[in-house]
């Protein structure tokens, strides 16, 4: 595991908290836009790093230690900024956007990450495609898009706010009028108070009627079954050449595209906590007979064929659970607390994707992978249990036996969400 991927994820999980108190008592357009500018410099800046590094500017003695230092840093601040903007727009935002309306919010749910998961299939290609030419070139094109994109999206989104009174509330009171001269032992008095403020929102987070669906939504991070860095060093090992990696790639992304048509159908007919549950089974069922196959087959390129198409299928369960968990923390996270409860979850995302990286660093090895990939199914396994555990305490069952058998057709309750 690399410095880089720990460090960026340590300040994740630790600050986070932090993140969420801003979210909650300050200013909604302030914290956006500051979100904005904060991921976009971040960026540029780290663009302008490589570059300097590509000219040669930087003399080689100090190129590892100001650049990996350099860039680690930038890389944490931009992944604070994603993490408040994150939860600002799609835990705060949409609730208020939509109002009590539920059919508005799934729409608006589902075409955000329509649009998150097509730009992270079509940007990341183009600027592979602008690499394999130049180095250089593709940096110049992110850090110029970086630039180009502050002012649009900081006017778009006051735009934004300007035409929903709602979003608009006072800030709240963030201390006392002459405080005291800051010293070292106020500093740390500060640090100590931040740490047992943080520790002190678990219980809340824990004991909150959402935090199930929640915490199955974020177990779900600790998976190597998606086609990041971990199983395409995989697939390239089993034979796969680059271009089919793009291709699977490709086809796992229209798969996940599809959920966000999917997922809004199915809770409009049976409710978010009951799709929720539909979606889960199927991303275990898809899995269960990928990685069976997988263990089963002798050939490599066959097994590792069958793992790539569980994985892919699977991907419209994974996305309409998601969709549907985060109905499920819009509906039951009380206005006040949707910053604290999702930055929480937040840090418990990064946790589990820092644990799905541990996995291969101690399976290191290709023949290994299998036992990264059973942890990873087994995380998913453990998730469609406690989302199952908060089905029956939320709805009482988890079938209509009685429908069943006599062939009613069922219509959601109050329950279902």
């Amino acid at each position: 595991m690399s410095i880089y991927a720990l460090v960026r994820s340590g300040a994740a999980i630790i600050l986070s908290p932090a993140v969420g108190r801003i979210i909650d008592t300050k200013d909604r357009l302030g914290v956006v836009r500051f979100s904005i500018i904060g991921q976009r410099v971040a960026v540029t800046a780290s663009c302008v790093i490589f570059y300097l590094l590509a000219l040669g500017i930087i003399p080689g003695s100090q190129r590892m230690t100001v650049g990996l230092t350099s860039v680690t840093f930038l890389a944490c601040v931009e992944k604070l900024c994603s993490v408040m903007n994150l939860v600002s727009v799609e835990r705060d935002w949409v609730v208020v956007l939509s109002g009590e309306d539920e059919s508005a919010r799934q729409v608006l749910n589902a075409r955000m990450r329509r649009i998150d998961l097509f730009c992270k299939l079509v940007g990341p290609l183009v600027i592979s495609l602008i690499n394999a030419g130049s180095l250089r070139a593709a940096l110049l094109v992110t850090l110029g898009m970086n630039i180009l994109s502050i002012p649009i999206e900081y006017v778009t989104i006051a735009a934004v706010f300007k035409l929903v009174p709602s979003l608009q509330r006072p800030c709240a009171s963030t201390g006392q009028a002459g405080q005291p001269r800051t010293t070292l032992m106020t500093v740390l008095r500060t640090v100590l108070l931040y740490f047992q403020s943080m520790v002190s929102k678990l219980p809340f987070y824990f004991k909150h009627r959402a935090y199930l669906p929640s915490f199955s939504l974020a177990l779900l991070y600790l998976t190597v079954l998606s086609f990041s860095g971990q199983m395409i060093t995989f697939l390239l090992a089993s034979g796969y050449t680059s271009a089919i990696v793009g291709a699977t790639r490709t086809i796992s992304t229209i798969f996940e595209l599809s959920a966000t048509w999917i997922a809004p159908r199915i809770m409009k007919r049976v409710g978010a906590v009951r799709a929720g549950i539909w979606f889960l089974n199927w991303q275990m069922m898809c899995l269960a007979a990928g990685v069976s196959l997988f263990w089963t087959l002798h050939n490599e390129t066959a097994a590792a064929s069958c793992l790539v198409a569980g994985v892919a299928t699977s991907r419209i369960g994974l996305w309409g659970f998601d969709l549907s968990a985060q109905m499920i923390v819009q509906d039951q996270v009380e206005g006040d607390q949707r910053g604290a409860f999702s930055t929480t979850e937040a840090s418990f995302q990064n946790l589990f994707e820092l644990l799905s990286y541990a996995t291969t660093l101690v399976f290191s090895q290709p023949d290994q992978f299998k036992w990264p990939i059973i942890m990873s199914t087994a995380a998913v396994y453990a998730a469609g249990g406690l989302y199952t555990f908060y089905v029956r305490r939320q709805r009482g069952h988890l079938l209509h036996f009685e429908n069943l058998v006599k062939g009613k057709e069922w219509h959601p309750s109050s329950t279902d969400v």
